[in-house]
């Protein structure tokens, strides 16, 4: 992996060159939270916050959008432009959790759908601070090795850029005049506090985290998924900022004049009522309880036995909105607790 320096007063510079290479996008902030808006300039940009809204899975698995379109003549795939979407901005958790994405969606059966957004879309990361519900150090997310294009991490007076691929090392190249490769001993000691810095500001954990997929899987049938059933409201509002969740409906729009129409993809989640439901009105998950159980024994045991790792990067998305306090941290801590008088003692 190739590194660079940048000093802090060559980033507009920077951001003015990559927004001739397509749609550039970024943090924005507006009423209070933050979201990735297309950028106009750089002062546009606000760097300084924990984590968006809707994380950068919205570029490549967007909420509602048109697969097919048909007429009595035929049928025709839609795809998005050829234009690159540039998301600077983006922090280490999120693209954790596009790597999840990417292995899903680009496995043995590609989805040409999100293929053709994925090599769209030059991913910039920047570094980042936690806030009281970051919880990617328990999840192993709070730093990234791949998945992006570049990588700024900001120390006093300049950023480390790392290159993460060919799209992003032609970019560094045609940037030259703002990057050097003379690293300091000293600077590199820099860089060494302030990973020991951000490490130590960590305040939120998921106890015992490596443990939580055995728990799960031999505690299966605790009540404690009863207590959270009889809380949640079904809203949907965990997978709709979850960066992983990707489930999705597929419905066809057929027009008026029944001579044509096209068939489009729609945002699910399995804890929504009617997700499970099949044909002849059955669903196999009815009640809130086992909806739920199910998004957070997928999302917490079963991803691993088919992808080698939890789908949750410890964004701390769910602790920050779900609106009756059902996230990851009070699951995780409810089972344990379940199994265990003292969690902080036991010894598992």
């Amino acid at each position: 992996m190739k590194t660079y320096k940048m000093s802090k007063d060559r980033f507009p510079e920077f951001i003015e060159l990559i927004k001739t290479k397509g749609q550039l996008y970024g943090p924005v902030k507006g009423n209070g939270k933050y979201s990735f808006e297309e950028i106009e300039k750089f002062e546009d940009l606000d760097f300084d916050y924990q984590r968006t809204v809707i994380g950068p899975k919205k570029f490549l698995t967007p909420s509602r959008y048109p697969t097919l379109r048909y007429d009595k003549s035929g049928q025709t795939d839609v795809f998005v432009s050829d234009e690159p979407q540039i998301v600077v901005g983006v922090h280490p958790c999120d693209i954790h959790g596009i790597n999840i994405l990417d292995r899903l969606f680009l496995g043995n059966i590609k989805d040409p759908y999100y293929e053709k957004r994925r090599n769209n879309l030059i991913i910039i990361g920047h570094s980042c601070f936690p806030d009281d519900n970051c919880l990617c150090k328990s999840t192993g997310t709070d730093m990234v090795e791949d998945g992006f294009d570049l990588f700024f991490t900001e120390l006093d007076e300049y950023y480390l850029v790392w290159v993460g691929s060919d799209k992003g090392l032609s970019i560094a190249i045609e940037a030259e005049d703002f990057l050097t490769e003379e690293i300091t001993e000293e600077e590199i000691q820099e860089y060494v506090r302030w990973q020991q810095k951000r490490s130590g500001m960590f305040k939120s954990e998921i106890p015992s985290f490596k443990y939580l997929a055995d728990i799960i899987h031999l505690n299966y049938d605790s009540k404690v998924w009863e207590q959270f059933g009889e809380k949640c409201l079904s809203c949907g509002t965990c997978s709709l900022v979850c960066p992983t969740c990707n489930c999705f409906n597929v419905e066809d729009r057929i027009s008026m004049n029944t001579e044509d129409g096209f068939r489009e993809r729609i945002l699910d989640s399995c804890t929504l009522p009617c997700y499970s439901m099949v044909a002849g009105d059955h669903d196999f998950r009815p009640d809130r309880t086992s909806r739920l159980k199910l998004y957070y024994t997928h999302k917490l045991k079963e991803y691993i036995g088919r992808w080698g790792q939890p789908s949750c990067v410890g964004c701390g998305r769910c602790v920050t909105y779900c609106p009756v306090d059902i996230n990851v941290i009070t699951v995780s801590e409810a089972l344990f607790e379940d199994v265990c008088e003292n969690p902080e003692v036991c010894d598992l």
